[in-house]
């Protein structure tokens, strides 16, 4: 095959869909530490923002794998760092059922986080390198497995949560994770011809060109929007099951709206990516935070039962598709030789915020004794990201040669 055909071909495809699969089983050390807290909560008896520190650490290892890993996948391929992440996500989960220490727990949730990350951003940046015409739908479908993963994980553990608790669910999903992501991993063992990797570069370099952005500067724009935009979209995501509880709905009604955030979320994220491929990534990212800032709204009057679950499908379908577009973004304007270590740092940016917005949501949680203005605060970091990408989207518009 010819390197002009072996972008967006069948190989390409064949390789999206295994890539999905590996993000849904690989992105669950993300989700784990939301469905068990409050387990760790009751267990060790703590407050509501200490509690949420073990998906904070998560988190903070979500960030540091990606920049980490992308630049690991840029050099060695995908597959030694997939490889490498689910051993490591493994053992973390291991070691994290068998002590007694919380503090050590958090520790080992940052090793998790890192783990754990090879399953999204590098994993969609690696996926972006074999498609140029359906670049958005393909990255749309690959980081669709990140939120499948949260939305089936929770229900496939509720059971042993029930009857062994969060410690037999971490030794469960660590041999879930070596058994098989490992042998996905190895399906993807091929790597970009250099004559394909040249010819998404140059769609790169004439677009990058065009614009009035520097490359550096807009992905430095793009992750201070990432920390802005996931803030706002931590609030639902880490403590609808919390906010639940607290309303006298029970547990299993907050993860039954978590499940439904994240199918709606999945759907978000492939309409999204057909969008990107119409309109761009920026405009793309642009109307998915602008959705996301008004479905937050909504939460704020709704206390009923029925309205929480059709507030949360609104959230879902609203704010999908934004992190995939980040990542669309880079390879717009970015050489393809440098996708892992770019589209990392802006996923870090990302997580940053969501680790940074599920504690500070249990901070406001624990000092007004409500969600009210955790909500708000999410609304106001919102705003920042919507004016961020309206610059991004005015200073990068093509510049009028004049004749």
């Amino acid at each position: 095959m010819g390197t002009e055909h072996i972008l967006d071909s069948g190989y390409s495809w064949r390789r999206l869909a295994i890539s999905l699969a590996i993000a849904v089983v690989g992105n669950v050390g993300m989700w784990a530490s939301i469905v068990v807290l409050p387990n760790m909560e009751a267990e060790f008896g703590l407050a509501r923002s200490v509690a949420s520190l073990p998906y904070t650490f998560t988190m903070f290892g979500y960030a540091i794998g990606n920049l980490l890993i992308g630049r690991v996948v840029d050099r060695y391929g995908v597959t030694l760092a997939l490889t490498g992440a689910a051993l490591t996500s493994a053992a973390g989960f291991l070691l994290a059922s068998v002590t007694q220490s919380f503090w050590l727990i958090c520790a080992l949730q940052l090793v998790i986080g890192i783990g754990t990350a090879a399953s999204f951003g590098p994993l969609v940046a690696d996926v972006s390198l074999w498609f140029l015409k359906r670049r958005g739908i393909a990255v749309g479908i690959a980081a669709s497995g990140n939120y499948l993963s949260g939305a089936i994980w929770p229900v496939l553990l509720a059971g042993i949560l029930a009857e062994g608790g969060w410690r037999s669910a971490y030794v469960t999903l660590a041999v879930v994770s070596v058994l098989l992501m490992i042998p996905l991993a190895w399906l993807l063992r091929r790597r970009l011809p250099l004559g394909a990797m040249a010819l998404s570069d140059a769609a790169s370099a004439e677009r990058a060109r065009s614009t009035g952005i520097p490359p550096t500067m807009l992905m430095l724009m793009l992750g201070l929007a990432g920390v802005a935009c996931c803030v706002a979209m931590s609030m639902p995501q880490v403590h609808i099951v919390s906010f639940c509880i607290d309303l006298g709905y029970g547990p299993a009604a907050g993860a039954e709206m978590l499940s439904l955030m994240l199918f709606a979320g999945v759907a978000s994220r492939i309409a999204s990516g057909f969008v990107a491929d119409w309109l761009g990534g920026v405009r793309t990212l642009l109307i998915g935070s602008v959705l996301q800032m008004l479905a937050l709204m909504l939460y704020l009057p709704s206390s009923g039962l029925t309205s929480l679950y059709v507030v949360s499908l609104v959230f879902g379908l609203s704010q999908g598709g934004i992190v995939p577009s980040y990542a669309v973004i880079v390879r717009e304007y970015m050489p393809a030789r440098e996708a892992g270590a770019r589209t990392g740092f802006v996923i870090m940016g990302t997580i940053l915020g969501m680790a940074l917005g599920g504690w500070m949501s249990g901070w406001i949680y624990d000092v007004t004794g409500s969600y009210a203005w955790a909500f708000v605060n999410g609304i106001a970091w919102n705003a920042l990201n919507v004016g961020i990408m309206l610059i991004v989207l005015f200073r990068g518009r093509p510049r009028v040669q004049m004749a």
